[in-house]
C-alpha cells in the first residue's frame, strides 16, 4: 500500500510523536531579501495538537539560507504565462553538460530539493547542474496578471514548466541535456512535459518520478479532506512551522526542513486574534478541484515517454496494473528507499542523490547503440 494511501487512512489515528530530534547545525540568520512545487498525502503529517499554547521560537529550528545549496536564485519572467517564476539554479560546469530540472509537489517549493541538489553537484564534480522551479501559486513564483490566478489544472502547470525551460534554454540545440525530476504532483508535470520538450528537439536524458503511483493516488483522494483537517491552520513563527514538520515526521531531516519550510508559509497580515501570524502560502484545500487531473492517466503517460524512466518510492508500493506489467517488461527502473516518508528527497537527500547520479551515469553516459535503462 502506498505511503500516500496509508497516511490518508491513518490520519485520524496518528499521534504526535514525543521525540523531538536534536539538531547540531549552527544557527543561521533567517533569509531576508533573498541573497541569493505534492498531492496532500503523507507529506501532511499526523493530526495537530488540539490545544495550542503559544511558545517562544526554538532556535534549533531557525531557517537556513538557501545560498549554500544553489549558486543562484533567479526570477524568470514568463509574460505569455502572466508569471514571474522563481527558480534555484546551479549550472553545470560545461555548457553542454546535464541539468536535472526538478518540480516539487503540491504545497511545497523548489527548495525542497536544496539538500539533494548540493549532493548531486558534489557527487558529479559539477558535471550535473540542478534547476529547481517554484510552480504557479507556490513559493516565490508570483502572478503578473490583474485577474485572480487560482488555476492549478495539470495543463496549466505543464505549460508553465515547458515555458520555463524554453526561456532558460531558448535554443534546444545549444541546451544542456535535461533529466526531468518530479515529486508527487511534480512527477505528473514532468512526465507530461517530457513529450512536449522532445517534440521541440530538446535532449531529454530521462524522467524521474518520486513517490507517486496513479492507482494509489486516486484511491487516496476521498480521504484527503480528513488529512487536511489534521493540519494546523498556521503557526506563531517560522521556527514553529519548521518544528511541526520535523516533530510530526512530515520531514525527517531537520536541516532540509529549515531550508524548505520558510518558503511555504507567509505572514498572515491579519489583526484578528483567531488568525495565526504565519499561514500556508498555498492552501491545499483550494487545490482540491485539480487533484484528479494531476494523476489520472499518469501511469500510461510515464510508460509512453520516449526516454529512460525511473520511479523512486518511499515504501513497497502497490503498483497499478499498467505499471506492474511495465515493470515485468523492463520498461522502467524502480528503486525503493526504506526509512523515508513521502518527502523522501528531503528525508534522505544523500541516498536520493546517489540514485539520481547512478541513473544519469547509466543512461546519459550510455554508449551509443546500447539501449538505456527503462527504454522500450
Amino acid at each position: 500500500m502506498s505511503n500516500l494511501y496509508r497516511s490518508a487512512l491513518g490520519a485520524r489515528l496518528a499521534k504526535l510523536p514525543a521525540d523531538i530530534p536534536s539538531n547540531d547545525d549552527d544557527e543561521e540568520e533567517e533569509e531576508s531579501g533573498d541573497s541569493l512545487s505534492s498531492l496532500p498525502g503523507s507529506g501532511l503529517g499526523p493530526p495537530a495538537m488540539q490545544t495550542k499554547v503559544k511558545k517562544d521560537p526554538n532556535p534549533a529550528f531557525a531557517p537556513i539560507l538557501a545560498k549554500n545549496f544553489f549558486v543562484q536564485a533567479v526570477q524568470i519572467a514568463l509574460p505569455r504565462r502572466n508569471l514571474d517564476c522563481r527558480a534555484y539554479y546551479t549550472p553545470p560546469l560545461e555548457a553542454h553538460g546535464t541539468v536535472m530540472v526538478c518540480q516539487h509537489g503540491a504545497g511545497y517549493s523548489g527548495l525542497s530539493f536544496a539538500c539533494m541538489a548540493k549532493e548531486i553537484t558534489d557527487m558529479t564534480g559539477g558535471e550535473c547542474g540542478v534547476l529547481a522551479i517554484d510552480a504557479r501559486r507556490h513559493g516565490k513564483t508570483v502572478s503578473t496578471s490583474d485577474q485572480p490566478d487560482q488555476d492549478l489544472s495539470i495543463d496549466v502547470l505543464v505549460n508553465d514548466f515547458v515555458e520555463v525551460i524554453q526561456t532558460v534554454y531558448p535554443d534546444p540545440q545549444a541546451s544542456p541535456s535535461l533529466i526531468l525530476v518530479g515529486h508527487s504532483m511534480g512527477g505528473s508535470i514532468v512526465t507530461r512535459a517530457c513529450t512536449m520538450l522532445l517534440d521541440e528537439k530538446y535532449k531529454i536524458g530521462g524522467v524521474v518520478v518520486l513517490d507517486v503511483v496513479e492507482g494509489s493516488a486516486i484511491e487516496a483522494l476521498p480521504h484527503m479532506n480528513s488529512l487536511l483537517n489534521a493540519r494546523p491552520d498556521g503557526f506563531d513563527s517560522v521556527e514553529e512551522a519548521v518544528e511541526w514538520h520535523v516533530t510530526t515526521k512530515t520531514i525527517r531531516n531537520s536541516t532540509s526542513a529549515r531550508i524548505s519550510i520558510p518558503a511555504i508559509i507567509s505572514p498572515s497580515e491579519s489583526t484578528s486574534p483567531t488568525v495565526p501570524p504565519f499561514i500556508w502560502r498555498t492552501p491545499l484545500r483550494s487545490t482540491a478541484p485539480y487533484w484528479q487531473s494531476w494523476f489520472a492517466g499518469l501511469s500510461n503517460k510515464f510508460l509512453a515517454v520516449r526516454t529512460a524512466r525511473l520511479l523512486v518510492l518511499a515504501g513497497t508500493d502497490r503498483l497499478d496494473k499498467e505499471l506492474m506489467i511495465g515493470q515485468m517488461q523492463g520498461k522502467f527502473q524502480m528503486v525503493v528507499v526504506p526509512g523515508t516518508g513521502h518527502m523522501l528527497h528531503e528525508d534522505d537527500p544523500t541516498r536520493l542523490a546517489e540514485i539520481m547520479v547512478d541513473f544519469w551515469r547509466r543512461n546519459e553516459r550510455a554508449v551509443v547503440g546500447i539501449k538505456k535503462v527503462g527504454e522500450s
